[in-house]
């Protein structure tokens, strides 16, 4: 199982703080991937500058998971 948690916006836009998914993902991207292939609301996930961590550690999309791994999901941050 993977805990995935979603912030800032992607929180507002999809109505969930998050979820937990069944199922094998290779990477952090294939399970984004899933995500956006839900539709409506989801497409949100498909943002290019999107940014992600796994097990509260930033992360490339490539990152590979494993069973019992948390991903966060949140926009590019700002400041200035």
């Amino acid at each position: 199982m993977i805990q995935v948690q979603y912030f800032a916006r992607y929180r507002e836009a999809l109505g969930c703080e998050g979820e937990q998914l069944e199922g094998a993902y290779a990477s952090v991207d294939q399970l984004r991937r899933q995500l956006v292939a839900r539709g409506g609301a989801w497409q949100v996930l498909d943002e290019t500058r999107l940014m992600c961590a796994r097990n509260q550690e930033l992360c490339r999309l490539d990152e590979p998971l494993a069973e019992g791994d948390e991903v966060a999901f949140f926009p590019p941050v700002t400041g200035g």
